[in-house]
């Protein structure tokens, strides 16, 4: 919390410090560089002296052309030697936000990440990040050297004449009231451009993806206009800001440049006045003239510094969430025993709308328990606390006697093989999306679990057999290819406990034998704990667990259940009913 109060440039300062030196090197090279690009300035005004005095000596005036020369190339060659340090530095400092950020999200809660938003990390890791570049790799060099010259300026011209320096300064403040208006609602107004465009991205994915459903059902009116509007919300948005910010930027722009209108008459009353001198009129006229440019350049930097501390809150979001803490050293397991005692969880941070409560249950190696119970009885919810995905509130879970709490996450992960209904695959080619249950597997492995999980037919008849591209998220296959793929990476795993979320769902009839026999070779000789809603695939399960509410209502077989759960009995009459097409 002690860091997010501090400002965005002390916050950049953090993230910086591995590559302070090369930025100190990039500052130094942009203030000289901005210092040479003040040399034309003497340059001239000492031409125009030496005229005004009737010199006509011309070498004089090349040699100072030379100097203005010189000053110019300078400025060039060493803003552009700072730039070029100062974008190496950047690019390294964003690769190692975005490691920060990846490392982050590993020791995050997997519950956490499958109920946020794919497209929400995306933004921050991709543009968010990105939009962090222009600031960081010439705020900082820039900045500071057109503040700092300026600075050098001033003090030379209130040598020459402190009234004159006052005068050449008056209109600098008169024109930052304007800024000051724009910059004192820059951040809220960032802010929410953020989340317009977030709301505008989030219609154009759900209008693209639900096109089929959209056209199937006739709601494209409806669907198009939902878009439609966020697009035109956002657009609306934009203008309405950059509207409110077009007089006082004009006001700015105008009025700052100015220092001419109170310098040349001040100027000449006091040359009339025989107090100031033609050689420091001419010279506080030019100087003057010089000090602007910077000046600006600098203020420029301030809209990328509020943009800035924006991007920091969504990335310090992320950085200082509560993760999963874990010791690195593994623990010796005596069995996998798995058992809750006294679980409770919740969803929200404080613990509150518990989705479980006071589960005691336990799962012995080798045997199959089944999950069952109505829709958001919270079925899902302990076998993904069993997997790890979150902590739980209150109680306990452990492996072999060991709270999972006490064991690294890797572990945890060997001893455990998920498949969901909605398992992803990479846009890669279907022998390495299986090759991710064992990244060491060979190729003869990854086919012969492929065969084993009843997926070798399908791919082999695909035109580039395993080395086929499946597509984002392995949109070019149906759902129960995808499934078959998952299973036979999880096989590949060879993990002791396995864990199916309706691994089946997906799966069509004249399939179901076939993923039937290759889930009982995935799970052959070890620990199953399945979700189903078909209940005639977990009749011969070890023990059935149903839940209700939150809370486990029975325990025990198949036929122990139809005689004294009264619940399990409704659920398998209406399964069979629906299943014989018997109305129930």
């Amino acid at each position: 919390m002690e860091q997010l109060k501090k400002s965005p440039l002390e916050r950049l300062g953090i993230f910086a410090k591995p590559y302070q030196n090369k930025f100190s090197i990039s500052i130094f090279l942009s203030v000289v560089g901005v210092g040479c690009g003040i040399i034309p300035y003497f340059a001239v005004a000492e031409m125009l002296l030496n005229l005004m005095e009737g010199r006509r000596d011309f070498s004089f005036y090349i040699f100072w052309c030379g100097v203005a020369a010189v000053g110019y190339v300078s400025k060039v060659f060493l803003t552009s030697w700072s730039t070029s340090i100062s974008h190496r530095a950047t690019f390294k400092l964003l690769r190692d936000v975005r490691k920060k950020l990846i490392s982050k999200l590993s020791r995050l809660p997997m519950g956490i990440l499958l109920n946020t938003p794919s497209g929400q990390y995306k933004d921050i890791l991709v543009e968010r990040v990105e939009s962090m570049e222009t600031p960081l790799a010439h705020l900082l060099p820039e900045m500071t050297a057109n503040i700092l010259i300026p600075i050098a300026m001033i003090v030379y011209l209130f040598v020459l004449d402190w009234r004159m320096a006052l005068l050449s300064l008056v209109t600098m403040p008169a024109g930052m009231i304007f800024m000051m208006k724009i910059m004192k609602t820059y951040p809220e107004q960032y802010a929410g451009s953020i989340e317009t465009s977030k709301k505008m991205n989030n219609a154009v994915v759900e209008y693209v993806n639900g096109i089929e459903v959209i056209k199937a059902f006739n709601q494209s009116a409806n669907s198009y206009q939902k878009y439609t509007d966020a697009v035109k919300n956002n657009a609306a948005y934009f203008y309405n800001w950059m509207k409110s910010c077009q007089w006082p930027t004009a006001a700015y722009t105008a009025i700052c440049p100015a220092v001419l209108l109170t310098v040349l008459p001040f100027g000449f009353l006091f040359y009339m006045s025989g107090s100031l001198s033609v050689s420091e009129f001419m010279t506080i006229i030019i100087l003057s003239l010089s000090i602007v440019g910077p000046i600006l350049a600098a203020t420029g930097f301030t809209e990328g510094l509020s943009m800035t501390g924006t991007v920091l809150d969504q990335v310090e979001a992320i950085l200082n969430s509560p993760e999963l803490v874990r010791p690195k050293k593994k623990v010796q397991l005596q069995n996998l025993t798995i058992e809750l005692h006294d679980v409770s969880f919740s969803y929200q941070l404080d613990g509150s709308e518990k989705v479980l409560k006071d589960i005691n249950l336990t799962v012995n190696p080798g045997t199959v328990t089944a999950l069952v119970g109505p829709s958001g009885s919270g079925k899902s919810t302990i076998a993904r606390l069993i997997a790890g995905f979150w902590d739980v509130v209150s109680g306990a879970i452990t492996i072999g006697g060991i709270d999972v709490r006490e064991m690294p996450l890797s572990q945890l992960a060997e001893q455990i093989a998920y498949v969901s209904q909605d398992n992803y695959l990479f846009d890669d080619t279907i022998r390495e999306n299986i090759r991710m249950g064992h990244k060491g597997a060979t190729d003869e492995e990854v086919e012969q679990v492929a065969k084993a999980s009843g997926c070798d037919t399908f791919i082999c008849n695909l035109e580039n057999g395993y080395e086929t591209k499946v597509g984002g998220a392995g949109e070019h296959l149906s759902g129960g290819e995808r499934q078959r793929i998952a299973i036979a990476r999880a096989m590949l795993k060879n993990a002791p406990i396995v864990i199916l979320d309706e691994a089946t769902a997906y799966i069509d009839p004249e399939n179901e034998a076939v993923i039937q026999r290759a889930v009982g070779r995935l799970v052959a000789g070890k620990t199953l704990i399945v979700i189903a809603h078909r209940l005639s695939t977990i009749t011969n399960s070890d023990q059935i667990v149903v839940v209700k509410d939150g809370r486990i209502n029975a325990i025990g077989s198949h036929e122990e259940l139809l005689d004294n759960s009264t619940l399990y009995q409704e659920m398998w009459l209406a399964y069979t009913g629906t299943r014989d097409g018997v109305e129930v």
